[in-house]
């Protein structure tokens, strides 16, 4: 499982500009995705913390946490921008974070309220995608919708979205390729087991 320190250091623009979308009012703002007991999705906005050790969230005594508890799966989506209809996306495994040292010191970074019953979860990145569609207002309603946006994807290859859910697929290592337009990728240097796709759809 890559942590977003290790997303951010395959791809640091990609990285940043995400990062700007979930933080594009200050503190923290997305919606985040978790899995029900029975299957079904259940969504609430959080306010997430991307720090140089990870991407994080203080997440208070809910649904949504006992959610992260019993499951883990997450999608992180950023809220929606005044200027423009860019959307950023995360998704991947929500893990507690169990040492002391490190939940004390991100609390007091972040001022955590010691009253409050939240416990810290640090997001692993499976996956991540930017989709820049241009300033709002800038076309016709119309060509605004008829517009392709510019799609960048990223893919930790050691996760099953990558490889499948087969035995292995977490010790599979993959290889760094571009894809633009629809053309096939072109594969370079591998990157830590790290992998980077580009497409536009």
């Amino acid at each position: 499982m890559a942590s977003w320190s290790d997303f951010a250091a395959d791809e640091p623009r990609l990285a940043d500009a995400i990062r700007s979308l979930l933080q594009q009012y200050g503190p923290g703002l997305g919606y985040l995705a978790t899995v029900r007991a029975d299957g079904g999705p259940r969504v609430h906005p959080v306010s997430p913390v991307i720090t140089d050790e990870g991407l994080f969230c203080f997440v208070i005594d809910s649904p949504k946490r006992r959610d992260l508890e019993r499951d883990g799966r997450y999608a992180l989506h950023s809220f929606p921008p005044e200027d423009s209809n860019d959307e950023a996306y995360v998704a991947g495994r929500a893990r507690a974070v169990t040492d002391p040292a490190r939940v004390a010191r991100l609390a007091l970074r972040w001022r955590a309220a010691a009253q409050v019953d939240w416990r810290l979860f640090e997001f692993t990145v499976d996956v991540a995608m930017l989709a820049r569609h241009g300033h709002s207002g800038s076309v016709s309603p119309a060509a605004d919708a008829a517009r392709r946006p510019a799609v960048q994807v990223w893919v930790d290859p050691t996760s099953a979205n990558a490889h499948g859910d087969g035995p292995g697929a977490g010790r599979r290592r993959g290889r760094r390729g571009h894809r633009r337009d629809g053309a096939g990728p072109t594969t370079g240097a591998g990157t830590d087991g790290l992998s980077l796709r580009y497409a536009t759809r």
